[in-house]
């Protein structure tokens, strides 16, 4: 994996689950579920906060982004990876990443289409700055802080891009919930089977996904805590949320743990 210093000076890192720089997950099945989960958490947490609460959009991006700085400060000066402390901050993100699209898109009545727009291209620069330092945008070379501070932009980015994109499915386009979680789905699909047939880069593929995912868990969230007469199921937000807290660390935990067990034996047959 190439990683480097810095400008255009590249050196070749081997980067593997054990690297002792290694800062991000590994990017197996066990992610994406928890991925997804954690965007639901994000959504349904952070409509919490700004509606169920009654705080508003203002108030709850100051606790978002309260919660999510001290979740990245200990994320950034971790010396490795740490599971619930990664999953902690990509949680931070996606409750941030509702309310900075929320207030956006109702505070400050930009709408869907401008808000999704501006967001998209607030990460296209992340990333292009980031592939100019750097020479990749592969999340497995993130094991330097500058590398790190770059991903977690992208990722604040690509989860509040996934909230204004999920909602104008439904706001805009005129979807259910479950219809557009199908179509977010289908998009996911289409990229993984580009990934296979067409060999597309596969930083492309990683972040087109992460996006998407997005919406696909904001729409989840939205259809098991909106009211029935917005075509959810009206479950209580908090005892939502608490749900998605305990399923994703059951899902950590259990992938965690796998893992270690097949590199045991994977060193044992070594």
């Amino acid at each position: 994996m190439i990683v480097g210093s810095g400008g255009v000076c590249m050196e070749r890192v081997d980067v593997t689950r054990e690297h002792p720089a290694r800062k991000v997950a590994e990017i197996t099945l066990g992610f994406w579920l928890a991925k997804v989960v954690a965007t639901t958490l994000g959504e349904v947490a952070g409509d919490a906060i700004a509606q169920t609460l009654n705080l508003g959009y203002i108030a709850g991006l100051a606790i978002t982004l309260g919660l999510l700085a001290a979740f990245l400060v200990g994320q950034v000066r971790a010396d490795r990876y740490h599971p619930f402390l990664f999953w902690a901050t990509i949680v931070g993100t996606t409750t941030a990443g509702t309310e900075i699209a929320d207030l956006s898109t109702h505070t400050l009545n930009l709408g869907y289409n401008t808000t999704s727009a501006i967001l998209f291209g607030g990460m296209l620069l992340i990333l292009g700055i980031w592939y100019l330092r750097r020479g990749t945008c592969d999340v497995s070379a993130v094991v330097d802080r500058e590398s790190e501070l770059f991903f977690w932009g992208a990722v604040l980015f690509s989860n509040s891009l996934g909230t204004a994109f999920g909602d104008g499915l439904v706001y805009v386009f005129g979807l259910t919930y479950t219809t557009g979680s199908l179509v977010c789905m289908a998009v996911i699909g289409a990229v993984l089977l580009l990934h296979y047939v067409a060999r597309v880069n596969a930083a492309f593929i990683f972040w087109a996904a992460f996006v998407f995912t997005r919406p696909f868990g904001a729409d989840f969230g939205n259809l098991l805590t909106k009211e029935a007469a917005k075509g959810g199921f009206g479950l209580n937000t908090f005892a939502t949320a608490l749900v998605c807290v305990l399923l994703l660390a059951v899902i950590v935990v259990f992938f965690e743990r796998r893992q270690r067990r097949v590199d045991g034996r994977s060193s044992i047959a070594a």
